[in-house]
């Protein structure tokens, strides 16, 4: 079906009561996550997960998306009233937000955050519908060797974009696609890194390793920080509204913002992080007053809140078209979406055009709730900030073990939430990222699928990996990425060592 009947078609399906329900839930649990600081979008989507094994694909997969586009939301209330960012990408609204809260404008400040969000999020919609088919047809002439290729530079990309140590997300992603390897060989039937527990044979649980990484080591992260010395800002409705000025100023950084995180939200490995980090830095530079920033400027809230939502939508075209989650949330939904028996892919859009029709809509109805509750919400999201942390983390954990055992019934998995816990709560204080870990995960079994196929089409011939353009472009790309890499690290270490003398 073409664009109109396929838009037409979704709205029908979004428009049912359970996705319209289900939509609602997880745009207020979103906000909510994302207004308390220490919680987060990846918690609260590993913590629903469960809930997904009992309800329509459609309706599970609107509602772990408006938690996910939620969070971006809710993430600037703390952010601006107490410079406590609710998510990562919430991090730069804290350099102007904070300021103008402290100038008495914390009320425009949250109305710019909310309508860039709104605006960048609306057309990261339009971005994903018009990518989306286009990508899709040219996936369509992708063979096993090009999606193996494409798999590791998506992987190779998450691991060199970023502040991370190179070396240390390498070990991640490996670690991943080894975890990702135990249980039983689907070819062969060989039992693989079990170690004789019969609980393994099917392999780590998706749910209790993403519970682990990101619930139970957040909470432990998080149970030894102080309480915040005073409460926020009151902020009534009247305080929301901007001056003409202020309106007139964030057109602009909104349009950039949107454009620079629906580019880099389609790129897997990248992210809506990244996106506004960047969207701030290009606000700088086109300023004519760049000293403003820092101080309460508005461009520097309008430009990377509407770039992240932007990049948080578009991060759905790699994930639906081609099966390569663009970042740790994307791997949870493509495994929500295995979950019910449905395989991304350049095929998807004719497969199940419900599901992905319906989704795309239930992205803008998600909005528009989140637009419609937020702004006259405003001052219950602020007094959730009143809640101490101490009253949140023992009903986080009980409902982490309460969702893992509902699974498959299997103490085992709860024990192993625990162990993963701890072991995740020690890899962040290592400076190591859990999020490839998962990313590995989730990519590894794949990519071993069409490293298989690739090589039984050729007999054995590693060269159709180069010999193929598709896959040779990739694995260019690939090399690229890690000689940038290594360039990069050697240049960190390199003025790191200039400045200790």
């Amino acid at each position: 079906m073409n664009t109109l009947d396929g838009l037409a078609h979704g709205l029908a399906v979004a428009l049912q009561p359970s996705v319209l329900i289900y939509s609602l839930l997880g745009a207020v649990l979103g906000t909510l996550v994302g207004v308390l600081p220490g919680i987060g979008a990846m918690a609260a989507i590993t913590l629903l997960l469960p809930i997904t094994y009992y309800i329509s694909s459609e309706a599970a997969l609107a509602m772990l998306a408006a938690v996910y586009y939620g969070a971006q939301y809710g993430g600037a209330v703390a952010s601006i009233l107490l410079r406590l960012p609710g998510t990562p990408q919430s991090v730069v609204t804290t350099l102007d937000g904070y300021p103008m809260a402290q100038q008495g404008r914390a009320g425009v400040a949250l109305f710019t955050a909310m309508i860039s969000s709104f605006a960048g999020s609306m057309l990261g919609i339009v971005i994903l519908v018009v990518l989306a088919g286009w990508l899709s047809g040219l996936a369509t002439s992708f063979g096993a060797a090009d999606y193996a290729a494409m798999m590791v530079m998506g992987l190779v990309a998450a691991c060199t974009i970023g502040e991370g140590r190179l070396a240390k997300s390498l070990a991640m992603v490996v670690l991943g696609i080894i975890l990702g390897c135990v249980g039983t060989d689907v070819n062969s039937g060989v039992q693989r890194f079990t170690f004789g527990q019969v609980q393994l044979l099917d392999g780590i649980n998706l749910v209790a390793l993403a519970m682990g990484l990101f619930g139970l080591a957040e909470i432990i992260g998080n149970i030894r920080k102080a309480e915040q010395d005073g409460p926020p800002p009151r902020v009534s409705l009247r305080q929301l509204v901007p001056t003409r000025d202020d309106l007139r100023r964030m057109v602009a950084p909104i349009t950039r913002g949107t454009l620079l995180g629906g580019f880099f939200g389609a790129l897997p490995g990248t992210g809506s992080t990244i996106s506004s980090f960047l969207s701030y830095a290009l606000e700088r530079r086109v300023a004519r007053h760049p000293e403003r920033f820092g101080k309460g400027a508005i461009e520097g809230i309008a430009g990377p809140e509407s770039a992240n939502n932007s990049a948080s939508i578009t991060a759905f075209v790699p994930t639906l078209t081609l099966g390569i989650p663009g970042d740790p949330i994307m791997a949870l939904m493509l495994g929500a979406l295995v979950i019910h028996g449905i395989q991304p892919g350049p095929l998807m859009l004719d497969a199940h055009p419900d599901m992905f029709w319906g989704l795309v809509v239930s992205f803008g109805i998600g909005n528009l709730f989140l637009l419609f509750l937020n702004l006259p919400l405003i001052g219950i999201w602020v007094s959730m900030l009143r809640i101490p942390f101490r009253f949140l983390y023992p009903a986080i954990i009980i409902f982490v073990c309460l969702g893992v055992y509902s699974v498959r019934g299997s103490t085992f998995d709860i024990a192993m939430v625990a162990a993963i816990g701890v072991i995740g709560y020690a890899l962040t204080q290592a400076a190591f990222s859990p999020a490839l870990l998962l990313l590995g995960f989730v990519l590894g079994p794949l990519i071993e699928t069409n490293l298989r196929r690739a090589l039984l089409v050729s007999r054995g011939d590693p060269m159709i990996f180069v010999e193929r353009p598709i896959s040779c472009g990739f694995v260019i790309a690939t090399t690229a990425l890690l000689v940038y890499g290594f360039v990069k690290q050697g240049r960190r270490r390199a003025g790191s060592i200039g400045a200790s003398d």
